[in-house]
């Protein structure tokens, strides 16, 4: 079977067991199905698993939440796909992709505006994250809450980089990330853009010299094995969506839905704690390991290089939805 056929045959088995789910009175359980690009042991992973575990505890075995990581149903824009045609009910997603349905997304990616994910989800958790929501409602989605996808750093296989003129002319691996071609264009590389699941022999094979990456999706797919360089960058931060299709949000009763969306915000919490002792555990292995070589940058030196990116987006489609982020992320 081929890989689309596969997810179509999904998306019929997962459409055909939420109707059964809510149309049968001696059928009362139903199962839904997450997908997500998430190694095993990624933060992404486990907070997926405690979404699923909370879910079908809370609905007292009513609701199964049928989790399949590993970009098994294909890479995020695809899973946006599936999503908002309801053959998929839920997925943690990624910045990059998202943007290509809400523009506004990639502009969270901002070089150095975010010191921190604390600081990103103080922004979030506001009036910035209503408007994106606002933003994917309109399309068929909702957000169920903003998870961690890290600071961004950087690899390759090469030489440690310790300013943006180490960059130049360098192939660096992106996401189809907007945003993050920007930033690395900026620095002098040239960026390609491929399928996660097929970086690291990419990058083994030398496709291309590097990539960039939270320290957590670096350490659980062993991007280290094949970029022995990991450069504190800290370019930019990035959130992983955690949505809904509308259509299967329209199939479920309140009290399933208030089930769900309390779950996705307690499975969140746990989500932004891993993440955030995943970054520190990663780091510390990292720099004992002599096989890595980690060093830190000249921060000035990469912010200054980016700062036309700032002026390009603020003058750009979304200019007045960047505007209101740079105003919304200044320090009180």
């Amino acid at each position: 079977m081929t890989h689309s056929a596969f997810r179509f045959t999904t998306g019929i088995a997962l459409a055909f067991s939420l109707t059964l789910g809510l149309t049968g009175p001696a059928l009362a359980e139903i199962t839904l199905t997450l997908g997500h690009g998430g190694a095993p042991g990624n933060p992404r992973t486990l907070g997926a698993d405690e979404f699923a575990r909370l879910v079908h505890e809370r609905s007292n075995g009513e609701m199964t939440i049928k989790v399949i990581g590993a970009e098994q149903l294909g890479g995020d824009t695809s899973m946006l796909t599936s999503l908002r045609t309801g053959a998929l009910n839920f997925t943690v997603n990624s910045q990059g992709a998202s943007s290509g349905l809400v523009p506004e997304m990639a502009a969270l990616g901002l070089p150095y505006v975010f010191e921190d994910s604390a600081a990103a989800f103080k922004v979030l958790d506001g009036p910035i994250g209503d408007q994106l929501s606002e933003k994917f409602s309109a399309l068929g989605i909702e957000v169920l809450d903003w998870w961690d996808n890290g600071m961004r750093h950087t690899t390759n296989s090469k030489k440690p980089i310790t300013t943006p003129a180490d960059l130049a002319g360098m192939k660096i691996r992106t996401p189809a990330d907007p945003m993050l071609v920007d930033i690395f264009e900026s620095f002098g590389a040239s960026t390609q853009q491929i399928a996660f699941g097929e970086l690291y022999i990419a990058l083994q094979q030398g496709v291309v010299d590097g990539q960039e990456n939270p320290l957590a999706n670096i350490s659980s797919n062993k991007l280290y094995e094949v970029n022995g360089f990991v450069s504190l960058t800290g370019h930019d931060w990035q959130s992983a969506p955690f949505l809904m299709s509308a259509m299967t949000a329209a199939q479920l009763t309140p009290e399933q839905l208030e089930i769900i969306r309390t779950a996705a915000k307690d499975a969140g919490d746990l989500q932004r704690k891993l993440f955030a002792e995943s970054d520190a555990k990663v780091l510390a292995e990292f720099e004992a390991n002599p096989a890595i070589a980690v060093n830190t940058v000249e921060t000035e030196a990469f912010r200054a290089a980016t700062q036309p990116v700032i002026e390009k987006w603020k003058s750009g489609p979304i200019g007045a939805f960047v505007t209101d982020l740079l105003a919304a992320a200044q320090p009180n």
